[in-house]
């Protein structure tokens, strides 16, 4: 079948990428029918889901404090049937969990209960925000304030009042702790198990202009002891993909105040920095002290709707970003946004091929954006200027480049969805305009529909059009050239209580470009096909499942870039123990050549208690591809992270990650590379506001000139420290003051300072 492009036949091309046998292999699978597997599935009956809840304005006032003596409290809203989620199937949960809800006219209330036998067990450390994870009782609310099942607001509280944010998408699955939100908690210990209480303002929150208003809820509650417990306010089929879509509604909501809030956030920063003028052989000199500053805005011009200005945002990170190992890589590294103004309404972004990735925004001057829902319409818009500098992913069907963003430019974004029942419809159109000449414009639809609770496909399919800039000294594409192509991707997942399947088309043209977006891979076709079967055992393991992928890729002129078949194992068990073992034969081109992998691929991980929450090992065995030159070796990666909590404010957390690589070449056998990671971080939480934070994180590679095919450098290393005090008021309310030091290993293999800052930062949120 011959591929033409463009147009209507785009979807068409998808299927070329099949190769024979895997097409026939997708369309069994396309014709697979649960009843077919009635052997494996058996019949679930099912499950009830529970009625609307009526609400009724606070009686009193409420503070949120933890004691839920506040008569506020008397006649609100109360429901204590909970389910076992995980490991058992749906049955009444194992300890009792009462939740309280009621609102006034400025604040909606939650109030939880979470008895416990044995509350000496409660494992409640003091942690920075959006640290509340599953090493530890919290409870999560899930609120879906527009009604429409697609997306909640998740917050969390642990038995220290501790909150954690986030974004959930149903559509997906995903939790985005990178939103932050405006609300209040407080929590007690009791002789009886912890109780807390959640204050939200109304203005934190996005709903349409309606009265009364109809909300879904959904309250989670994690209990690790022996095994982790998640009990949940509604019972969740295991054959269900979607939770939001099965959270319980509340009723009653009105007289709901219509917003007009506003935040205006300045922050100032003050950096004392240090550095070698040229080489690490030259002067260590200061500069002067370097003030900065620039502030954030929030409008709620009603309460479905925001508008953001920001001028001059900044990453407010004083932490190295997470440890990767770079060596041997083929394509860029990903790294998450946490900038204020790039975060209202996250989840539009969320999308199956990644042509939004705000951190190509590198330096944005400034920023003016709109996001809110309009009937049955959700929309968001952005422009913004970006100063430039950090890197640019040159994207290929063999691997990604970068290059140096040495330019200015105007960024524009825009993205619908409008809802269809359960399923919507989107389009996302973004826009790159290059001061000095050259332009990305990127523009598609996509549609996600969910026919039942255990069935979805995402579709999405984009056209770019794009004039890089004249920067040949940057790299050798931008030339002013033209270039134009499309990106298309549909996916297909199928999950029953027993089984699983899922089916992946793609096909990027070779000119596809989304300069925006995260798309480090273009100039191919592939096809992936999972199926897995699923079973609930009552030993080490509650939940196992095996599975079998097969998955081929081809570049735009029919040439295989190779293919991949695995086998694995993945189950939870005690201890919150995950496990997953996989087996992979894995065909990939390395250096123009077709190589053939075959390697294990695992990861363990298991909480065993208080005071070691978590402990991670993972990592690769076999034969492996050398990208860099060709050919294979024999691969070993691994890595171990632990958590070490001698008491409840302390936190060390160890994660060493080391990857080697053995080859045969030039006549001669031997270790073409090693790159090991050390990283350490302290954290001492002195209460729910307040923590000192120390970070240390060697960088070291050895590599054997003699057998590269390009010159190379014998050794290299980095140390990175860090030393940070924070003290945070609410999200936007922060005093950060921090020392940073990078040392380089030199040629007397010794480690030399190239630079350090001492850094200040105090950021205002002020709130009308």
């Amino acid at each position: 079948m011959a591929c033409e492009k463009g147009g209507a036949q785009v979807a068409a091309q998808g299927l070329c990428a099949i190769p024979g046998w895997l097409r026939a292999a997708a369309l069994g699978a396309l014709l697979l029918r649960p009843e077919t597997l009635a052997a494996q599935t058996g019949s679930q009956a099912a499950l009830p889901s529970p009625a609307p809840k009526m609400i009724h304005r606070a009686a009193g006032a409420i503070t949120a404090d933890g004691d839920l003596g506040d008569p506020g409290w008397q006649g609100a809203l109360t429901f204590d049937e909970f389910w076992e989620m995980s490991p058992a199937d749906n049955i009444p949960a194992k300890v009792k969990t009462t939740v309280w809800l009621t609102y006034d006219e400025r604040y909606f209330y939650i109030a939880v209960k979470a008895d416990d036998p044995e509350p000496a067990k409660i494992r409640a450390p003091y942690v920075d925000r959006d640290a509340v994870i599953g090493t530890d009782d919290n409870i999560a609310v899930f609120l879906d304030t527009r009604g429409d099942r697609h997306a909640a607001l998740e917050l969390r509280v642990s038995p220290r009042g501790i909150q954690g944010d986030a974004s959930y998408n149903d559509a997906n699955g995903v939790e985005d702790f990178a939103p932050d939100f405006f609300y209040d908690t407080g929590a007690q210990i009791t002789a009886s198990g912890w109780q807390a209480e959640l204050r939200i303002p109304f203005s934190s929150l996005r709903y349409p202009k309606t009265d009364p208003q109809a909300w879904n809820i959904l309250v989670w509650r994690n209990w690790p002891r022996d095994y982790r417990y998640f009990f949940m306010s509604a019972p969740i089929p295991r054959d269900s993909n979607c939770w939001i879509c099965r959270a319980p509604e509340i009723q009653g909501l009105s007289g709901l105040p219509d917003s007009k809030h506003l935040v205006v956030a300045p922050y100032a920063t003050a950096e004392l920095a240090g550095a070698r003028e040229a080489g690490l052989d030259s002067p260590f000199r200061y500069g002067d002290v370097d003030y900065d500053g620039g502030v954030d805005v929030k409008w709620n011009p009603t309460a479905a709707s925001a508008v953001d200005v920001t001028v001059n945002p900044d990453f407010s990170q004083i932490e190295s970003d997470t440890a990767q190992i770079s060596s041997n890589q083929r394509f860029a590294l990903f790294f998450p946004e946490k900038r204020p103004f790039f975060l209202e309404g996250v989840d539009l972004f969320d999308l199956p091929i990644q042509a939004v990735y705000t951190r190509n925004l590198t330096d944005p001057r400034w920023g003016v954006r709109a996001t809110g829902k309009t009937g049955d319409t959700a929309y968001t818009m952005l422009i913004s200027e970006d100063s430039g500098g950090g890197l640019v992913v040159l994207p290929g069907p063999e691997g990604s480049d970068l290059a140096p963003q040495d330019f200015a430019s105007t960024v524009a974004i825009g993205r619908l969805r409008h809802e269809l029942g359960r399923s919507f419809a989107g389009f996302l159109v973004t826009d790159r305009e290059i001061d000095g000449g050259g332009h990305n414009r990127v523009a598609g639809p996509d549609l996600h529909w969910r026919p039942n609770d255990g069935d979805r496909v995402d579709l999405q399919l984009l056209w770019s059009d794009s004039a890089t800039p004249r920067r040949p000294d940057l790299a050798s594409e931008w030339t002013g050239q033209s270039l134009s192509g499309h990106a298309f991707r549909v996916d297909w997942n199928h999950l029953r209580t027993n089984h699983d399947i899922g089916l992946h088309l793609g096909d990027f043209s070779d000119d596809f470009r989304a300069d925006l977006g995260f798309v480090p891979q273009v100039g191919y076709r592939d096809a992936f096909m999972e199926a897995g079967l699923r079973f609930y055992p009552q030993g080490l393991f509650r939940f196992s499942r095996y599975y079998l992928t097969a998955q081929a890729q081809e570049d735009q002129h029919g040439e295989s870039l190779g293919h991949n078949f695995s086998a694995g194992f993945f189950g939870t068990g005690s201890k919150n123990l995950q496990a997953n073992a996989e087996l992979n034969h894995h065909q990939v081109r390395a250096a123009g050549e077709l190589v053939t992998q075959d390697y294990l691929r695992y990861v363990v991980q298991v909480d065993p208690g208080r005071r070691f929450p978590r402990i991670t090992l993972d990592g690769i065995a076999g034969r492996v591809a050398d990208f860099a030159n060709g050919g294979l070796g024999d691969g070993l990666q691994i890595g171990v992270s632990t958590n070490l909590r001698p008491t409840d404010h302390l936190d060390l957390l160890l994660t060493l990650r080391r990857d080697s690589l053995d080859v045969d070449r030039h006549g001669r056998s031997g270790r073409l590379y090693t790159e090991t990671i050390e990283r350490l971080k302290v954290t001492y939480t002195l209460s729910q506001r307040c923590l000192l934070r120390l970070i240390g994180q060697y960088v070291e590679t050895t590599r054997d000139p003699g057998l590269y095919s390009f010159p190379v450098e014998e050794q290299s290393g980095q140390l990175q420290g860090s030393a940070l005090f924070s003290y945070k008021l609410n999200w936007q309310t922060v005093l950060f003051l921090g020392y940073g030091d990078d040392r380089t290993l030199d040629a007397r293999s010794e480690l030399t300072r190239t630079g350090n800052a001492l850094f200040l930062k105090i950021s205002y949120a002020l709130q009308r």
